[in-house]
């Protein structure tokens, strides 16, 4: 590998913000926000543009030019809706839930760096409203607490579909949310650290002086997953099962509606956008361009590879929406107990033998020989494991995950036996006088 030096090398993009004065922060701090209240308006729109394109049938088209200004309207729309509450909702709660859920996704995106060093109003600085020694670790708890809006919607709205809605987005997201950290393990131990500044700048290598050093291509599998947890960590289709429509009415938030309404459906997008610019920071190298040199890969320059990265991976959850079919629950919870966190495992236990052959100066017959042995292992136990038939109390017997499922072939169940009319026995006296008098 041949390392490139950028103007914020990795530990000194710290320093930089440490210089930041109030203002500076201020105006950073408003400017995330305003980008995340417009990225969220342009995906609402992009979304509706590429599904209808997709189904060859026309999206917003009257709204402003050529329909752009339509999610602008939809928001409007909302703002003056009536504002009802269900007779038996927890006031509080139901007032704070939506609240609860948009918050953590804004605040997420302070540790994301967009771009390296720039000057903004004579300042040099950098890109970034602050960069923690922990900054990984803040995203991931930022998206696990605004599981507790959902949750809280649900049991504060005082129906049982949204409660449904609400405890499936518990399962579902405390499941994903261990894939989706697993998945970074990888690139810490690479990088040697949790700042989200250093881990750009552990990126900003050359592989062979032509591929670049992105741990999207060095830890693959990694990349894989989290793309995979991302969308269900977010509750996208094909993982959408907190508002399955077709069994839960609309969600967890089929009571809400006016501006509370609203800050779901922002929490979702800026959720979105959050994971979206997480991912390019882990994988593909932030704000750096996919080619080393000083043209085009400074100052302002890394905005633009950073917004284009974010779009790519936005473009996907929408591709995703487009095409696939909703996953049915317990084919969901199995792909990500029985699949993403296994191979998690397994894919960490691999670098750690990597790292600890480079470490060692191990040769290179001997990294591949202790990579082959715990590889090995780890596919003796599961194929060792027994395959468990659950069934019922009745002996029906359910999915290899314990969930009932309906059947997977059509069976028309039996007609129902006909009823036989018991006639009694009249005496002959008594059925005479009963003809007599229907015959009167």
């Amino acid at each position: 590998m041949t390392q490139h030096v950028y103007a914020a090398e990795i530990g000194d993009t710290a320093k930089l913000l440490a210089d930041d004065p109030f203002w500076l922060i201020l105006i950073k701090v408003v400017a995330i926000f305003a980008f995340l209240v417009v990225m969220t308006l342009f995906m609402i729109n992009w979304e509706r543009k590429v599904v209808a394109r997709m189904q060859q049938r026309p999206g917003p088209n009257r709204v402003g030019p050529n329909g752009w200004l339509q999610s602008l309207a939809d928001g409007l729309k909302l703002a003056f809706k009536e504002d009802i509450r269900p007779v038996l909702a927890d006031k509080w709660v139901f007032f704070l839930a939506p609240v609860i859920s948009c918050i953590p996704a804004f605040l997420a995106f302070s540790v994301i760096p967009l771009a390296g060093e720039v000057s903004l109003f004579g300042e040099q600085t950098a890109l970034q409203l602050v960069d923690l020694p922990v900054g990984v670790l803040v995203v991931l708890a930022c998206s696990s607490i605004g599981v507790y809006g959902i949750v809280l919607s649900g049991w504060a709205s005082g129906s049982p579909y949204p409660l449904l809605s609400s405890l499936r987005a518990a399962a579902q997201v405390i499941s994903y949310e261990i894939a989706l950290g697993l998945s970074v393990v990888a690139v810490i131990m690479f990088t040697g650290s949790l700042s989200t500044g250093d881990i750009v700048g552990a990126q900003a290598t050359t592989v062979l002086g032509v591929l670049p050093g992105w741990f999207g291509i060095l830890l693959f599998p990694s990349f894989v997953i989290f793309v995979v947890s991302m969308v269900g960590e977010t509750n996208r289709a094909p993982f959408d099962l907190p508002e399955a429509e077709s069994e839960l009415v609309g969600g967890f938030h089929t009571e809400y509606s006016s501006l509370k309404f609203a800050l779901f459906f922002l929490a979702e997008y800026v959720n979105m956008v959050t994971l979206s610019a997480m991912a390019t920071t882990l994988f593909l190298g932030g704000y750096h361009a996919p080619w080393s040199g000083d043209f085009m890969n400074t100052g302002w320059w890394g905005l633009l590879w950073f917004i284009g990265k974010t779009l790519g991976f936005l473009f996907l959850f929408i591709w995703l929406r487009g095409t696939l079919p909703r996953l049915r629950y317990d084919q969901f919870m199995k792909l990500g107990w029985k699949v993403l966190v296994p191979t998690s495992l397994v894919w960490i236990m691999a670098v750690a033998v990597i790292r600890t052959g480079a470490i060692q100066q191990l040769s290179t017959a001997q990294r591949l020989i202790a990579l082959g042995v715990v590889v090995g292992l780890v596919l003796l136990v599961s194929f060792l494991l027994p395959d468990k038939k659950v069934q019922d109390t009745k002996g029906v017997p359910l999915a290899g995950s314990g969930f009932p499922v309906p059947p997977l072939d059509l069976v028309v169940p039996k007609a129902a036996p006909k009823r036989k009319v018991k006639v009694a026995n009249i005496p002959a006296d008594k059925a005479a006088v009963t003809t007599g008098k229907e015959a009167e």
